[in-house]
């Protein structure tokens, strides 16, 4: 991510009690594209999302300055929380981006999904706790959907993906604080390109061990 070129830096669902984040209880900064009913779409089972330009969600690390009006729709949970979804997009432009988030707040905060970096799209995971860390893998080729899981035990999150019909894998094992609320759900920003369409298929939040399936619009 350092040296690049931006020209502004860096950047199935029904019936549950899950609720739509439409204000993340009022702690959503204004500019947070927080599930309003004109983002998402549900059509059979699938939420669909237009991500706008100029959108992402980055604080601080190499280029000095925040970025933190992504799209984000989620359920907030104050505990352990497992999340599940498959994605599938349309990344074209440089950074244009959709996966899994936990968030806190704009200080802590996590993200991991498809990243599209210098030519093709990428494993792509950023932790936040007051300043952002980036790393990235490379995606089969012939990658059409990734399969995305993101588990949070205590102080530890475990981020597993699959893709091409390979074996579930190991992303990463990070830290976030272990008492704090977080809102659990889905994210996407295109930072520097026109925007782009993303689905997100059979996407599942547990609360503890209570499975619940996400509702969308």
């Amino acid at each position: 991510m350092l040296g690049s070129s931006r020209s502004y830096g860096r950047h199935s669902l029904a019936q549950s009690g899950l609720r739509r984040c439409l204000s993340y209880a009022g702690r959503i900064p204004a500019g947070v594209r927080a599930a309003r009913d004109s983002d998402w779409q549900r059509t059979a089972g699938v939420l669909h999302v237009d991500a706008d330009p100029g959108t992402d969600f980055w604080r601080v690390t190499g280029y000095g300055y925040t970025r933190d009006n992504g799209h984000l729709y989620g359920q907030v949970t104050p505990g352990d929380v497992h999340v599940a979804a498959v994605v599938r997009g349309g990344f074209r432009g440089q950074y244009d981006q959709a996966g899994l988030m936990l968030r806190a707040d704009e200080r802590v905060w996590l993200k991991c999904g498809v990243e599209y970096y210098n030519g093709r799209p990428r494993l792509s995971t950023v932790v936040t706790v007051g300043y952002s860390s980036w790393m990235m893998a490379d995606l089969p080729e012939d990658a059409a959907e990734v399969g995305l899981s993101l588990s949070r035990r205590g102080e530890a999150v475990e981020i597993r993906y699959e893709a091409a019909g390979r074996a579930p894998e190991l992303a990463a094992l990070v830290y976030l604080p272990p008492d704090r609320e977080m809102l659990a759900g889905v994210m996407c920003a295109a930072p520097e390109s026109e925007g782009f369409t993303v689905s997100f298929h059979d996407l599942r939040v547990t609360l503890g061990d209570r499975a619940e399936v996400l509702e969308g619009p």
